[in-house]
């Protein structure tokens, strides 16, 4: 049974622990790519770089490609429920809490695609 991770850290380490990582790393390449935001992941990026750079991409499309960031929670999927939840008062914080849910989005499908092939 699928349950998410309360947090990035725990969401990495449980990729990593089931072997997924670099499954995640490539869904994250992919859902990017197909919004036109390339982006693109090494396989060999350490989870701590990954979550940095996750959180710093998602921090500039908020600042500067509001547009182009809406379309990118459409394509992966992000409960819109979830974003309202979200204080928006800091944009650092907005940008960590919003790259942790696409993480969590991105994980449930690869989680999801292994699980049940």
């Amino acid at each position: 049974m699928f349950v998410a991770p309360i947090n990035t850290e725990a969401l990495l380490a449980q990729a990593q622990t089931e072997t997924l990582y670099l499954n995640l790393i490539e869904q994250i390449n992919k859902d990017f790519n197909l919004a036109n935001e390339g982006i693109d992941f090494p396989l060999s990026i350490s989870p701590e770089e990954l979550k940095i750079q996750l959180h710093e991409k998602i921090y500039r499309m908020i600042q500067y490609k509001f547009a182009e960031y809406l379309n990118l929670l459409y394509i992966i999927d992000v409960p819109e429920n979830d974003i309202k939840k979200l204080d928006g008062s800091d944009l650092v914080i907005l940008a960590e809490q919003v790259a942790f849910l696409v993480l969590k989005r991105e994980w449930q499908k690869v989680w999801f695609r292994n699980y049940y092939k």
